[in-house]
């Protein structure tokens, strides 16, 4: 007997894909890459390759000197992440007039799956065994840029830039490190115009993103509740007090260009509904959620972190 699959509502579809919380930046962090299976290959180029200069010389009867281009060909899988409701049928038919329990719990998984990804992401991003280990400085004391009397985060992030094989292009920290990076005196200082005497009160993004010519400041403000079910509630915020200089191609794919990393994602979100009986005493639908990803890094040497950038 064959097995029908999970049968997907467009319009649930619909629902989750046009769902988006602006406080999140896990897409925008690590990019989405199609793949067009569950378990994929991508390649990691050697560097040693990417920096030669060859002989480019050519003798007028001479052939030009041939190279020859290799890659590291590395195998990984999609994870399936999904949630499921239960509707009852009772309020499904109770609803209110432009109302609907279905549409709302597709919504509410979708967020919960969401806020999911946004901790993979930060986790993965600000690990420091993500990055060559040349390419990691831990902050403490002084250095801290929240020690704003002392500390200078102009001065590291500048030379920070400096040091991986390529420069990164965007900036990704969370709120408190934002907080104290962009009322820090020698920041304020730094954007202000020439002549201005004070060096007192706000920078904003778009400022420090010049400041250090960077595309982009990436600031995550996500909060998650850590304790366990049944336990009183432990709030804390996903991106946590660190800071990573990243170098970020949107055209990056599984086979060509360089980039920190990326997301691999196998299809699209699915959404839909199944009837369950045994929900209530008049049955009830239970609506499920769910994409295949898997979120990595090809490109240690492209970043740069800052952990403990703030007390």
């Amino acid at each position: 007997m064959t097995t029908a699959p999970f049968p997907v509502d467009p319009v649930l579809v619909g629902i989750t894909l046009a769902y988006r919380n602006p406080r999140y930046i896990a897409d925008e962090v690590l990019p989405r890459v199609p793949v067009g299976r569950e378990e994929f290959k991508y390649w990691k180029y050697p560097e040693d390759e990417a920096f030669r200069v060859p002989d480019t010389r050519v003798g007028r009867r001479s052939r030009p000197n041939e190279i020859v281009l290799t890659a590291t060909e590395s195998t990984a899988s999609t994870e399936d992440y999904g949630l499921e409701d239960a509707v009852p049928n009772d309020d499904i038919r109770n609803a209110p007039a432009n109302h609907s329990p279905v549409d709302r719990a597709t919504v509410q998984l979708t967020e919960y799956i969401l806020i999911d990804r946004e901790q993979r992401v930060a986790n993965l991003v600000f690990n420091s065994s993500s990055y060559a280990s040349a390419n990691v400085t831990t902050l403490s004391g002084t250095s801290q840029w929240s020690d704003q009397a002392n500390s200078d985060p102009v001065d590291a992030i500048t030379g920070a830039l400096d040091v991986p094989l390529v420069r990164p292009n965007i900036m990704v920290l969370g709120r408190a490190v934002w907080t104290k990076l962009r009322t820090h005196p020698k920041v304020v200082a730094a954007v202000k115009p020439a002549g201005a005497r004070e060096a007192s009160g706000v920078a904003m993004r778009q400022a420090v993103a010049e400041l250090f010519e960077l595309e982009e400041v990436l600031v995550g403000e996500a909060w998650i509740n850590t304790a366990k079910k049944g336990q009183a509630a432990s709030i804390s915020r996903v991106w946590g007090k660190h800071c990573a200089l990243l170098f970020r191609d949107r055209t990056a794919d599984t086979r060509s260009g360089l980039t920190f990393g990326f997301t691999a994602q196998f299809g699209s979100r699915i959404a839909g509904t199944r009837p369950d009986p045994d929900i209530g005493l008049r049955g009830g639908v239970r609506v499920r959620v769910g994409e295949s990803l898997k979120e990595l890094v090809i490109a240690n040497q492209a970043g740069y972190l800052f952990q403990n950038a703030v007390a």
